[in-house]
């Protein structure tokens, strides 16, 4: 498949099924003890998805839970790989799949920042330019040197976010994090990534917030049992959603 330099990410005819055991034996005991524990079936998450985002798109992945949005995003960031198949990303990616992913609970938050930055391919010196701005930017000034174990599941979000948003990423994905945490970091996320948009940057959002997907986005896709329902305006989407799920 031949790509060009605006589509920052394809997905092309996409499935992915995964192994769901029933009654699965923990024990070398149990599994000597009840051998036909371990019955297993596949459930197939995503079937047969096709969608192109391009470069400088904010895109909100929308559906019920179980409808397939964060496995969708995760086979983006090549975490785990489609059955069937591909998808192309063009530029440096950055993810906020996980709360907390990347981050060592006995360690601080400033050695944390080191480690996860690096994670994301900066070099020791351009962390060392950004430090005080990522640190700024999550108010964690006054808790940056006590471990992160400490901290509550907000203040993870804050120092997640904070370095995801200053490794200089072409594209973003983020998986419904925003939802934790103060209104007011909330709304300053927001705000930040309204301006990462008007930079050009390619977002890709999944959230049950719909008011923040009119906020952001400008497209909408609606995944329904592993397939999209609707992809388009967002608050055509957005309406049609309402209307299915309320």
């Amino acid at each position: 498949m031949q790509t060009n330099k605006q589509e920052s990410i394809i997905v092309d005819n996409v499935y992915k099924t995964f192994n769901v055991y029933l009654d699965k034996a923990n024990t070398i005991k149990e599994k000597l003890m009840f051998f036909k524990r371990n019955k297993k079936e596949q459930r197939e998450v995503l079937k047969g998805i096709n969608l192109t985002i391009n470069k400088g798109e904010a895109v909100a992945l929308i559906g019920v839970n179980g409808s397939g949005k964060s496995t969708l995003l995760k086979l983006m960031t090549k975490i785990i790989y489609p059955n069937k198949g591909k998808i192309i990303t063009n530029g440096k990616l950055t993810s906020l799949l996980e709360l907390g992913a990347g981050f060592h609970p006995d360690f601080s938050g400033r050695e944390n920042i080191y480690f996860n930055a690096s994670i994301f391919g900066l070099t020791k010196k351009e962390i060392d330019d950004r430090l005080e701005q990522i640190i700024e930017f999550s108010e964690l000034k006054n808790y940056i040197d006590n471990p992160v174990r400490t901290y509550s599941s907000g203040m993870y979000m804050r120092l997640a976010f904070s370095v995801a948003i200053n490794v200089d990423a072409d594209i973003l994905l983020i998986d419904e994090i925003l939802s934790v945490g103060d209104q007011h970091f909330q709304e300053k996320c927001l705000k930040k990534m309204k301006e990462l948009k008007e930079q050009g940057k390619t977002m890709i959002f999944v959230t049950h917030s719909m008011e923040s997907v009119k906020q952001l986005c400008d497209r909408a896709i609606w995944l329904y049992e592993g397939k999209i329902r609707m992809d388009g305006d967002t608050n055509k989407v957005v309406e049609e959603y309402i209307k299915i799920t309320t």
